[in-house]
């Protein structure tokens, strides 16, 4: 017997997953997954045929797990909105929402950069300036990611060196960033270096790495809360890493993410929590010619607690 379209089979009140999708429009096979995952399981399995029935107030939940996926909401994040009450339910909406906003903005401000580079219309999308950076000491930890699995690993490993700070009675001297030594994609993971500068001694530890960071001069671009989603800050490493070469300067090594002290707590779009910068080799000065770009120098050293997801 055909669990799919069997839609005659019923126990009292309880109905087939035949006719659950009937009047949900979802496929048994979400269904099925649905179930699996824990949002909609079946009110009653037949332990010898293994076919699933369902309640019929089960068929309201099916409805919003339908409207919430089509929406784009996560499996996880369904759930989580399913399962709180109305009050919550709404504000957690809300949230996803203001998110899928600021990346929808991020991926426009990155598709106006991509629309650039390809026509060379319009003005540049990036202020981009330069700056000296003194040597300094730096704790690390690297690992190879992905796209998905960036937000993760930033925040673990900040965690990580923070607590390695503690032990060894440490005291972070300079902004938290991370320099990415390949690309990171959605089709291409790439070696992440997680680094926290200090001036106190601080031996290595197991995945933890203790080098100095020559002095170098750097190009950057100063981004907003608005400006952090993965597609926007693509964009800004290649803005940033063009810069130098265009310039005659020689690129002096990859490209990196700093966190300002307020990364975490920044509320508004509009609040600057982070600079991408490019390590450069500046070009011989001819004498007479103006200096190019403006100094400024780099955020103080705080916090700098990387979260868990960016914008």
């Amino acid at each position: 017997m055909n669990e799919d379209v069997n839609e005659e089979l019923t126990t009292g009140e309880l109905i087939t997953i035949g006719e659950l999708a009937g009047r949900t429009r979802l496929s048994a096979k979400a269904l099925r997954l649905y179930g699996d995952r824990g949002l909609l399981s079946p009110a009653h399995v037949d332990p010898r045929t293994g076919f699933r029935r369902y309640g019929p107030d089960q068929v309201e939940r099916a409805r919003r797990i339908a409207l919430l996926r089509a929406a784009g909401m996560p499996l996880a994040r369904v759930a989580e909105v399913l399962d709180a009450d109305d009050a919550r339910s709404t504000r957690l909406l809300d949230a996803y929402w203001r998110e899928r906003r600021a990346e929808h903005a991020a991926r426009r401000a990155a598709v106006a950069y991509a629309r650039h580079v390809l026509t060379g219309d319009g003005p540049a999308p990036y202020a981009i300036a330069e700056r000296g950076v003194p040597e300094q000491k730096v704790v690390c930890v690297r690992r190879h990611v992905g796209a998905a699995e960036l937000p993760g690993f930033l925040a673990e490993a900040t965690e990580v060196l923070f607590d390695h700070l503690r032990q060894a009675g440490a005291c972070l001297s300079g902004p938290v960033f991370a320099t990415y030594h390949g690309l990171v994609g959605e089709d291409s993971d790439g070696l992440v270096e997680v680094c926290v500068p200090t001036r106190s001694p601080v031996e290595p530890g197991p995945r933890i790495a203790v080098r100095v960071e020559p002095a170098h001069r750097e190009a950057y671009t100063a981004l907003a809360r608005r400006d952090t989603g993965y597609a926007a800050m693509a964009a800004a490493h290649d803005a940033v890493g063009a810069w130098p070469q265009a310039r005659g300067h020689v690129r002096g090594g990859p490209s990196r993410e700093v966190y300002h002290p307020n990364w975490a707590t920044a509320s508004s779009p509009d609040e600057r929590v982070a600079d991408v910068a490019c390590p450069f080799t500046p070009a011989p000065r001819v004498a007479g010619a103006p200096a190019a770009g403006r100094a400024e120098p780099r955020p103080a050293a705080g916090d700098g607690r990387v979260p868990d997801g960016r914008g």
